[in-house]
């Protein structure tokens, strides 16, 4: 198995000039390339920038890539981050050249973006259905021999489909499979340990086309759930036990995979992917997408959880910390205990909870302070968002505030292009995503 990194990671679009249909973009930067950003000199606070923006710490994201890294080296597990979260090549490459070892996608277009960005090895976490999508990844395969590609499978059918289109494009090596592990009520994957190995035989009856190459499961679907760490071990239980019994009866190929783990409990998949009974080399892969911006809500409390009962994360420092936020002014003081801001639902997410006011900058300084106790979200209009506060709060209208967001991938999908700062809030550069 190949088992190059996939770097050589670009922004397809890096030469092509910024326009006016980007959303925060100032007039000075128009016709400006990304790499040409850094130079122009602009701060969050010196009255260029369009407000609203979406804004990354550069160091935040130094920060947390250090931390995943030392992560991985305690447990000996690698990631394939799920690029769904950001859809961001830049931020790709610095996740691949931390030593990521593939980059997780959910759909195909996710897998057609990326080809477009360089990467070479991809996990789709996903079924892989219809014959447009198939055909075009046929194709693919038989065009770039470096291209490493897996999928998930969860029935005879899905199989066939792989099949069939393998023999329509006359496929020159087979499709790297997972059987995917799922549960009772929930969405793919097989129910049970009898329907993974009962599976697994069938994949192996068609070698020329298919190998198969692990099993999967996400067990991040109970991260909400009074229950879920229970019920998260026991789909990554299920995990090893198809994987043991596929081993015994010599179903896999060199190596075999065990990959699960979203950005909930990537812990406990990374110590409950056991490797230590299988006939093969074992690859356990985690696939936390979120851990690089981290948030200031849903996986800010989750993390907390992990760290509380993984002693070995909880000794590596700095923690994680939010990289992302949206920044914009204070509109209007309309009546007592009320503030309205220059953002809504168009530019943060709203799906697991309101963003958060958290950082604040009065106008005329150039510095962020943390946000003053009492103000808090209460709601949000598309454009607007309505900050209660005490009577006596010193934010004023024109003032910068800068709101933590949660569940960073539905804020990561409102925007094209995304300002990279410094510590001082100079901006160093920008993210373009592809949603």
């Amino acid at each position: 198995m190949n088992q190059k990194s996939p770097i050589r990671i670009s922004d397809p679009l890096a030469s092509q000039p910024l326009d006016w249909s980007y959303k925060g973009l100032p007039r000075k930067m128009e016709g400006k390339q990304l790499g040409e950003i850094r130079e122009l000199g602009c701060s969050l606070f010196d009255g260029d920038l369009v407000f609203p923006v979406a804004v990354l710490s550069d160091n935040a994201l130094r920060s947390n890539s250090a931390w995943m890294r030392q992560f991985l080296a305690r447990t000996g597990a690698e990631i394939a981050p799920h690029g769904k979260t950001t859809m961001a090549p830049e931020l790709f490459r610095m996740q691949a050249e931390d030593g990521a070892w593939a980059i997780s996608a959910a759909t195909i277009h996710h897998v057609r973006a990326y080809r477009r960005f360089g990467v070479q090895r991809i996990i789709l976490a996903n079924q892989l259905i219809g014959k447009g999508a198939a055909d075009w990844l046929v194709s693919e395969l038989n065009d770039d021999p470096g291209f490493e590609f897996y999928c998930l499978v969860d029935s005879r059918e899905g199989v066939d489909e792989l099949v069939a289109a393998a023999l329509r494009g006359q496929l020159l090596r087979p499709v790297n499979v997972l059987i995917e592990a799922g549960y009772p009520g929930g969405r793919c994957g097989v129910r049970d340990k009898a329907q993974g190995v009962q599976l697994a035989r069938y994949v192996a009856q068609h070698r020329n086309q298919l190998l198969l190459a692990g099993v999967e499961t996400f067990e991040g679907v109970f991260q909400m759930s009074e229950s879920g760490l229970s019920r998260a071990q026991e789909m990554i239980d299920m995990v090893v036990e198809i994987a043991r019994e596929c081993d015994r009866e010599g179903l896999f190929g060199d190596e075999i995979i065990l990959t699960a783990g979203g950005s909930a409990y990537f812990d406990l998949a990374q110590a409950s992917l056991d490797r230590s009974d299988m006939s093969r080399p074992v690859r356990v892969v985690i696939r936390s997408g979120c851990y690089l911006s981290h948030d200031s809500g849903m996986y800010r409390a989750l993390v907390e959880d992990l760290l509380e009962r993984d002693p070995q994360a909880a000794e590596i420092t700095p923690p994680l910390k939010p990289a992302l936020h949206i920044w914009t002014q204070v509109q209007s003081r309309p009546e007592s205990g009320l503030l309205i801001c220059g953002m809504g639902k168009r530019d943060a997410g709203t799906d697991a909870h309101l963003p958060q006011l958290a950082l604040w900058t009065p106008q005329g300084e150039r510095q962020a302070r943390p946000a003053p106790e009492g103000h808090q979200v209460t709601g949000l209009n598309d454009q607007h968002a309505f900050l209660q506060c005490p009577e006596d709060s010193p934010l004023q209208v024109g003032d910068f505030v800068g709101f933590g967001v949660s569940h960073p991938c539905t804020t990561f999908d409102r925007w094209r292009l995304i300002f990279r700062v410094d510590e001082r809030f100079h901006v160093t550069g920008a993210v373009r995503t592809y949603f």
